[in-house]
C-alpha cells in the first residue's frame, strides 16, 4: 500500500471533523475519531471468522464455563465479539443506535473493551446521541474498508500514526505529553540501534523494545519499524507503561490494529507499579514528562530506596521531589539485561532529558549519586546535546542520554559528548513550541557522525571536530573539598556585645542575668586582644560585683563569643588544641578526581588564605556533566571603533527619517 493509500483512508477518518464541528471543539475531535478507528479496525479483523465465534457461544450457552479461551481460538486472535450485531446494522437503526452500540461495546473481550473504556467511550456515545450525530459518524465508519487484506496490520499502524499526529497537532497546548516528534524519534531509535545493525541482520533475530512512559506508542512504533527496515524478517515484541488514561488506550489500540500482544502495555504508575516486574529487555527508550514532581509516589519510592536497596530499582539515590526525570532512568537500567560470559546479551537505553539532570545536585545529593552510580558503572555511552524549540510543549533545550552495559570496546571507560544544537531547520508553520524541526539530512549526518564519534574527535581536520568531544568517565568527577578559616577574635564590651551576652542562654539561666549583665557594663569601651584576658578582667569585674563567676565550659564559650568580635588580625581561638574553625569563613572547592587535594590548597587557596586547611572528614565524591562549557567558544566583542560607527550611522538614518516627518 503506497503513502496516498495511507493519507486517503486516514482523511476518509478525519472527514468525520466535519460532523462534528460545533458540537466538539477541534481538540476534542480525536476523542471520537481514534476510538471509532480502532472499532471498526477490529471489527473488519474479526470479520472472516464472525461465524466462528458465534457458533462457540452458542455452544457453551447455558454452561458455567469460562470461554474466552474457546472464543479466542475461534477468533484467531487475542480479542473478540460475541455479538451479532456490526456498525452496518448499528447505523441502519438510528434511533436505536445508542442503546446498540452500547450493547455492541459490551460483547467484546475484556482487554479490547478495557480500551474502549479508556476513551470514555460510553460518555461519547452520549454525547453524539444527544446532539444527533451518533448513527451519522457510525453511517461514516461504515464506509472505512480497513480489512486486513487491503490494509495489513503494518500499514495500518501508518494510518493511525497519522490520526494521533492530527489529533496532536489540534491539541497544541498538550501536544507534548503524548505525542514527540517524528523526527526526533527517528534520530533517537538511530543511535539507540544503529551499532547493532549486523546483528539485528540475522536470521531469526528477536528483539525486545520498552518504554516505560509510553504515552501513545510513537517511539515503539518507530524502534519497530526501524528494526524490520534492517531485516524484514525480524521477531519484534514491544512493551510499554503509561499513566495518561487516553495515551494508554491511544497505544494499546495501536498495538491490537498492528497484531502486536495488547497487554504488553500496562497501564499506571511505573514506579509504584511497575508493569513489568522482574523483565528484562533489549532496547529502552522514553520521553519523560520533563521537571514533573513525584510526590503522589513518594512513600513507594522512598521505601524501595530504603528497604530493598540494591534489590530495588532506586538504591543509588532519590532525585529531589520536583523532578522525577532520574527515577525513569534507574527504572529502565534495572530492566536492562546482563552480559554474559562471551559478551552477548545486555540493553541498550536512550531517554530525552532537559539541562537538569546534567548537573543539579551538589556532592552527596540523590542526583549527584545517580550521576556517579551510572558513570562508575561505565553505562553512559553519549549525551546529545538537541537544538532548543523542538518539541510541542516546551521551547527548552534538549538532551539524548545513551546508555548500554555492553559498550563496544573503543568506548569503554568514555563517554562521548556530541553537539547537534545548530542542527536544524525552521518550520513552515509552528506548532505550539516547536518552531523548528530536524530534517532528513541532519537524521543522517548525525546519526553517521554518532557512529564516528571518537574517530571525528581524535582527528583535528575531520570537518566536525569540534562538535563531538571524548572524555574518561572519571573527567565528570570531582571532590567537593570543605576548606576552613581559623577563628579570630579581639574582645571587647560595647553596648552590641552586652546585647549579644545578655541574650545568650547560659547567662539568661544565672539566678540574677541583670545584675551579672551590669557588673560587665562597668567595663564599656574596654578592649583586650586575648580571650584569656577579657575572661580575667570580666570575672574581677563580676566577683567584684558580689556575683559568683559560673563554671563550666558553655558558660565560657557563650561569654566569649557574645564579647569575641572577628577580626583577621585577632587571637586564632582553639579547641582541644586545634584551631576553631570559622563557620561564616568556610569555603568549598571542587576539585577534579584524581587530583591531590593538598596540592590543590597550596595552589589555589595558600596564596589568598596561608591558614586555611581541609577538613578530609568533610570531603564527598560527586559528579556533574557541564555539557555547555565543554562547547563553549570564546567570542571576543567587537572593537569600540564598529561599535562607534555603527551607532552613528544609525544617528544620521533616525535623523533622516524624522526630517521626512517634520516636512
Amino acid at each position: 500500500m503506497n503513502s496516498s493509500k495511507h493519507t486517503e483512508l486516514a482523511n476518509h477518518a478525519w472527514s468525520v471533523a466535519d460532523l462534528l464541528r460545533g458540537d466538539y471543539r477541534q481538540s476534542d475531535y480525536g476523542k471520537v475519531i481514534l476510538p471509532f478507528t480502532v472499532l471498526r479496525r477490529l471489527e473488519c479483523v474479526l470479520e472472516p471468522t464472525r461465524e466462528k465465534v458465534a457458533e462457540t457461544v452458542a455452544r457453551f450457552e447455558g454452561q458455567d464455563l469460562d470461554t474466552d479461551h474457546f472464543l479466542r481460538r475461534a477468533s484467531g486472535h487475542s480479542f473478540y465479539n460475541k455479538s451479532d450485531l456490526t456498525l452496518k446494522k448499528i447505523a441502519a437503526d438510528p434511533r436505536n443506535a445508542a442503546r446498540n452500540l452500547q450493547i455492541y461495546v459490551g460483547a467484546f473481550s475484556d482487554n479490547a473493551r478495557e480500551v474502549l473504556d479508556k476513551y470514555e467511550f460510553a460518555q461519547q456515545i452520549k454525547k453524539l446521541d444527544g446532539a444527533n450525530l451518533l448513527y451519522k459518524v457510525i453511517g461514516r465508519f461504515t464506509d472505512l474498508d480497513l480489512h486486513p487484506d487491503n490494509v495489513p496490520n503494518h500499514n495500518m499502524g501508518y494510518i493511525f500514526e497519522e490520526l494521533i499526529r492530527r489529533f496532536a497537532e489540534q491539541s497544541n497546548e498538550t501536544a507534548g505529553e503524548h505525542f514527540t516528534p517524528r523526527e526526533v524519534i527517528r534520530l533517537m531509535v538511530n543511535l539507540l540501534i544503529a551499532p547493532d545493525g549486523d546483528a539485528l541482520s540475522l536470521p531469526g533475530v528477536v528483539r525486545t523494545v520498552m518504554d516505560p512512559a509510553c504515552g501513545t506508542g510513537g517511539m515503539l512504533s518507530a524502534a519497530e519499524e526501524h528494526i524490520r527496515s534492517l531485516n524484514p524478517d525480524a521477531t519484534v515484541e514491544v512493551y510499554g507503561q503509561e499513566l495518561n488514561p487516553e495515551s494508554w488506550a491511544i497505544c494499546r489500540s495501536d498495538l491490537m490494529i498492528k497484531g502486536q500482544d495488547p497487554e504488553n502495555i500496562a497501564f499506571g504508575n511505573s514506579f509504584s507499579d511497575d508493569g513489568h516486574q522482574r523483565e528484562k529487555f533489549d532496547y529502552l527508550l522514553a520521553n519523560p514528562p520533563f521537571g514533573v514532581e513525584w510526590k503522589k509516589v513518594k512513600e513507594d519510592v522512598e521505601y524501595e530506596h530504603q528497604h530493598l536497596g540494591e534489590a530495588g530499582r532506586f538504591a543509588a539515590g532519590l532525585p529531589r521531589i520536583n523532578d522525577g526525570s532520574l527515577l525513569f532512568l534507574q527504572h529502565m537500567i534495572s530492566k536492562m539485561k546482563p552480559v554474559d560470559v562471551n559478551g552477548g546479551g545486555g540493553s541498550r537505553i536512550a531517554i530525552v532529558f532537559n539541562g537538569s539532570p546534567l548537573f543539579t545536585g551538589a556532592a552527596g545529593s540523590g542526583e549527584s549519586e545517580i550521576r556517579r552510580w551510572i558513570l562508575e558503572n561505565d553505562w553512559l555511552e553519549a549525551i546529545v546535546a538537541l537544538p532548543d524549540q523542538l518539541f510541542y510543549n516546551t521551547g527548552i533545550s534538549t538532551y539524548f542520554w545513551i546508555l548500554t552495559n555492553r559498550k563496544a570496546p573503543e568506548h569503554k571507560g568514555k563517554v562521548v559528548l556530541l553537539d547537534a544544537r545548530d542542527q536544524w531547520q525552521k518550520m513552515r508553520k509552528s506548532l505550539g513550541d516547536k518552531r523548528k524541526e530536524l530534517g532528513k539530512q541532519h537524521i543522517a549526518d548525525l546519526t553517521r557522525l554518532y557512529a564516528d564519534a571518537t574517530e571525528a574527535a581524535a582527528d583535528p581536520e575531520h570537518p566536525l571536530h569540534g562538535k563531538v568531544k571524548v572524555f574518561d568517565n572519571e573527567d565528570f568527577g570531582y571532590q567537593r573539598i570543605t576548606v576552613e578559616r581559623p577563628l579570630k577574635y579581639r574582645f571587647e564590651v560595647t553596648d552590641e556585645t552586652l546585647a549579644a551576652l545578655a541574650a545568650a542562654k547560659p547567662v539568661q539561666k544565672l539566678a540574677d542575668p541583670d545584675a551579672f549583665v551590669a557588673a560587665v557594663r562597668t567595663l564599656l569601651g574596654s578592649s583586650w586582644a586575648t580571650k584569656s584576658e577579657a575572661l580575667i578582667a570580666l570575672k574581677d569585674a563580676v566577683v567584684g560585683a558580689g556575683l559568683l563567676w559560673p563554671t563550666g565550659a558553655p558558660f565560657a564559650k557563650a561569654v566569649r563569643d557574645a564579647v569575641g568580635v572577628r577580626d583577621p588580625e585577632g587571637e586564632v581561638q582553639f579547641i582541644k588544641g586545634e584551631p576553631e574553625p570559622d563557620g561564616e569563613l568556610r569555603d568549598y572547592e571542587n576539585v577534579p578526581l584524581g587530583e591531590d587535594v593538598e596540592e590543590y590548597l597550596k595552589r589555589e587557596v595558600h596564596p589568598h588564605v596561608p591558614d586555611a586547611w581541609i577538613d578530609h572528614g568533610k570531603t564527598k565524591i560527586g559528579y556533574e556533566i557541564p555539557f555547555t562549557r565543554h562547547f563553549y567558544v570564546y567570542e571576543p566583542p567587537r572593537p569600540l571603533a564598529e561599535i562607534d560607527l555603527e551607532l552613528k550611522t544609525l544617528e544620521t538614518e533616525i535623523q533622516a527619517l524624522l526630517g521626512e516627518v517634520t516636512q
